[in-house]
């Protein structure tokens, strides 16, 4: 069974599709050498990838935008091949901000469009340049928006044609709710991004999603990096469990290929974020088997409800997401 690379695409509700394996980029700024990231995304491009995912935020979409146009010059890849996930940053929430930091993104990458442009978190910051405004007491400061004003102004880019597809993420199900229940909504969010993988199963919000028509991206699909400054690193490492490595030897696979087959089998779209060329090919190739149903009801019984990316510095904020059930 080959369901080979580029083509396995999952249908989004407003008719364009994501594919289901992506490459994450999200790195540490100072941690992360120069140049690393257009490599990553390079190799990755000739492995077979065809979905990158960034964000301004990540202060690296240059180094992605010179990877997507020099894999267009050289005669592989045309730019509809590629699907680029960008993201709203919470310091450009209110909705006179969003066409100027989606124009920024556009700028910064050296492209005509973005086939998805997302919001970021549900939670906003003081609006300007600074991504983590804080007061003279190191304090966040946060900002209130109508969210609802925020999407009607994606709306606005989407029919601009500078984006695709609209979408958001970290979104709990009310404030999915919120925009589903919008008077005159145009366009239904086509996914929300969030943390999902066996540990963190989100049962509850994945069914919730697929009846509205909303595809669930998980980011963080392997666990996390374990900076101890934005994750909880008091939970289990989940490439350590045991029933994940043993049904890789089963299937004659890594337990990371196990994780990321067991969302694509769902539903999911998964985009694990790698810069190291043997990882971004073992992630990929998860299309030459399928896991037996007995052993998905095994993987979805080991879910813990265990967030690593808790992000605890904004729990605060009244939009913080996190509160809620799901």
């Amino acid at each position: 069974m080959d369901l080979s690379s580029s083509f396995h695409h999952i249908p989004l509700n407003d008719g364009n599709s994501i594919p289901v394996i992506g490459l994450g980029t999200y790195s540490e700024p100072y941690l992360t050498p120069k140049g690393a990231c257009e490599k990553a995304v390079k190799f990755a491009l000739d492995v077979g990838y065809r979905h990158i995912d960034g964000a301004f935020v990540y202060k690296n979409e240059h180094e992605v935008g010179k990877a997507i146009r020099e894999k267009i010059a050289e005669g592989k890849l045309r730019r509809e091949d590629i699907f680029y996930c960008g993201k709203l940053w919470v310091t450009h929430l209110l909705p006179k901000m969003v066409y100027p930091g989606l124009e920024r993104t556009l700028k910064t990458l050296q492209l005509d469009y973005v086939d998805l442009f997302i919001i970021e978190m549900p939670i906003a910051f003081k609006p300007g340049d600074d991504p983590y405004p804080k007061d003279e007491n190191g304090k966040y400061i946060y900002h209130s928006v109508d969210l609802c004003a925020t999407w009607e102004a994606l709306e606005a880019c989407k029919d601009a044609g500078l984006v695709k597809s609209i979408g958001v993420s970290n979104f709990n199900r009310r404030q999915l709710e919120l925009i589903l229940s919008k008077p005159g909504l145009k366009y239904k969010p086509v996914s929300n991004q969030v943390e999902c993988h066996p540990y963190f199963a989100q049962p509850k919000l994945l069914k919730f999603c697929q009846q509205h028509d909303i595809v669930i991206v998980a980011y963080s699909p392997l666990g996390t990096s374990r900076n101890p400054l934005w994750v909880n690193v008091a939970t289990p490492a989940l490439l350590e469990d045991s029933l994940l490595n043993s049904l890789g030897k089963k299937y004659n696979k890594t337990a990371a290929q196990i994780v990321l087959r067991f969302n694509v089998q769902r539903g999911v779209v998964v985009i694990p974020k790698s810069f190291n060329p043997e990882r971004i090919q073992e992630n990929f190739q998860i299309f030459d088997f399928c896991i037996s149903e007995e052993d998905m009801k095994a993987i979805e019984a080991l879910n813990k409800n265990i967030r690593f990316v808790e992000l605890l510095m904004w729990s605060d904020h009244p939009e913080y997401p996190f509160h809620d059930e799901y």
